[in-house]
């Protein structure tokens, strides 16, 4: 079966899924970036940036199930660009330039509708305005068959949580703590909910693998 899947997602020690003060300069908050030091030294990372270098042990593997069989993304609009408030153009394309990492459609949450964004690669963005379960019903329509991953960013993740929408998270645990930002599960009973862990594995380096699943 088809599943809603949230994979590769790093948060600190306390907690927090990206740093305070989110900006151009910014785009993962003030100390952001720290969290994903497992990730940025990857092969499958640096083939997203046109190079054959990069590790290729645990963390590699984590990176690269976090593509397989995934038919389309749902993404926040801040993961799309820090652009507020009505969108004043549609010059902005996104942070990654002119061929996205997604290579499948890539559904973008907002109150402003914009038309849809056709990049190289096979990645079309679509801004959805009716709310995150419209987002959900044209992406699982979109995936025909394979996963939804839900890119980000925390509030994004934590709003489908608290619907019980997402059957899976898989969440790299860095060994950072960033004091402030943004809190990923905070407030949010996930027993409760019906999530249970499901596994964790040590990566290469520091940061922790852990499978959260929801209970069939």
């Amino acid at each position: 079966m088809p599943r809603v899947r949230v994979h590769t997602f790093s948060v600190s020690l306390d907690g927090f899924g990206a740093g305070p003060d989110q900006d151009l300069q910014n785009p993962l908050g003030v100390r952001g970036p720290e969290l994903f030091d497992w990730f940025f030294h990857t092969q499958t990372f640096q083939k997203m940036h046109g190079t054959e270098t990069g590790e290729t042990g645990i963390d590699d593997q984590v990176a690269l199930k976090g593509f397989e069989n995934i038919g389309a993304w749902i993404l926040g609009r801040n993961m799309f660009g820090p652009i507020r408030g009505p969108w004043p153009d549609d010059s902005w394309k996104g942070w990654w330039g002119d061929e996205p990492p997604y290579h499948v459609p890539a559904f973008v949450l907002t109150h402003h509708a914009r038309a849809p964004l056709e990049m190289k690669g096979g990645t079309v963005f679509t801004f959805v305005t009716g709310g995150i379960r419209a987002a959900l019903e044209q992406a699982k329509a979109a995936a025909a068959g394979r996963d939804v991953r839900i890119g980000g960013g925390v509030s994004t993740i934590r709003q489908y949580l608290r619907a019980g929408l997402i059957d899976e998270l898989n969440l790299a645990i860095s060994p950072v703590l960033l004091g402030t930002g943004e809190n990923l599960l905070g407030g949010i009973d996930m027993p409760a909910l019906g999530y249970e862990c499901a596994g964790h594995t040590p990566g290469t380096r520091a940061a922790a693998h852990v499978t959260i699943r929801k209970r069939a």
